[in-house]
């Protein structure tokens, strides 16, 4: 059920993606950023444990 926006349902609606936008992408960014230092620090881990 959607309320009555009337001439402001652009607006609304637009708001409503922009932010839905915004949050998908700094989601995904922080987990493509995980995965990298992830792969970083195991990476460094592996050479500490070589170098042991």
């Amino acid at each position: 059920m959607m309320p009555e926006l009337g001439k402001y349902a652009f607006a609304v609606l637009s708001s409503y993606g922009v932010a839905i936008t915004l949050i998908t992408v700094l989601v995904l960014g922080t987990l493509w950023r995980s995965r990298r230092v992830k792969a970083a620090l195991d990476e460094v881990e592996a050479r500490r444990k070589a170098d042991g």
